[in-house]
């Protein structure tokens, strides 16, 4: 992700059915390109998805996990 300028940022995976799985990051962040880690590996295979959340907006995308 890469953020204009310092702010707080929330950034949740959640399973199929929208039940919160984990919270990655819930923090104010500084400016700049920032990578998170997932580790899915006590997940089982299917689809999830993530939600990024700024001042400026909210992004939901699905991603599929294969074991």
């Amino acid at each position: 992700m890469n953020l204009p300028y310092s702010q707080p940022v929330k950034l949740t995976v959640y399973n199929y059915l929208g039940r919160e799985i984990q919270v990655l990051k819930d923090e104010i962040m500084n400016s700049g390109i920032h990578f998170v880690r997932f580790d899915a590996s006590g997940l089982a295979s299917g689809i999830y998805f993530y939600r990024l959340q700024t001042d400026e907006e909210v992004i939901t995308k699905k991603m599929t996990f294969i074991k």
